[in-house]
């Protein structure tokens, strides 16, 4: 049961990185179109440069729980790499259940609430061309903590497992 939560939430990430990579592709192409656009034909869409912000939220956003399912956060490395796999089973297993987990769920409520007013005042750009709706963006804040979370939670699941199996291992010598 526990390895199909694990698997599936692997795979929900797995899917989000794709998409992240496909809109980093998406942003290039649109920074040049921009850049063309505004230089060549001195030309300025202020719905252009937003969209290139909103982009690359997403791609933010959508890629931290990938980021963490490939083990690729940022830490402090020089002494993580020198420590057993239990050591780095635990330390996983006790970083996400009282600093990864709580800030998750943290940020979900506060951005669900900002994603919220932003609806309810049908937010929209003050510039003059703008994107006329931020919501949705404001909408992708707790989204991508929401997948965050879930690695994290995978990230648990798969550390207790590691620790337990080094505990049989040990009791059965």
């Amino acid at each position: 049961m526990i390895e199909r939560v694990i698997k599936l939430i692997n795979n929900m990430n797995e899917l989000a990185g794709k998409l992240a990579s496909w809109l980093t592709g998406l942003l290039v192409l649109l920074v040049c179109f921009n850049v063309v656009y505004r230089y060549l034909l001195s030309e300025n869409q202020n719905w252009l440069k937003e969209l290139e912000w909103h982009l690359f939220a997403l791609i933010f956003l959508l890629g931290a729980g990938y980021t963490l399912l490939k083990d690729k956060h940022v830490r402090v490395d020089l002494f993580y790499e020198r420590f057993s796999p239990k050591d780095q089973a635990s330390l996983n297993f006790w970083g996400s259940l009282l600093f990864l987990i709580p800030w998750c769920v943290l940020l979900i409520i506060t951005s669900w609430n900002y994603a919220m007013a932003s609806l309810s005042i049908q937010e929209g750009s003050p510039e003059p061309g703008g994107i006329p709706y931020w919501y949705p963006i404001k909408f992708a804040i707790p989204l991508g903590m929401g997948l965050l979370l879930l690695q994290a939670i995978a990230l648990l699941l798969t550390s207790w497992q590691t620790l337990r199996k080094k505990n049989l291992n040990q009791q059965d010598t």
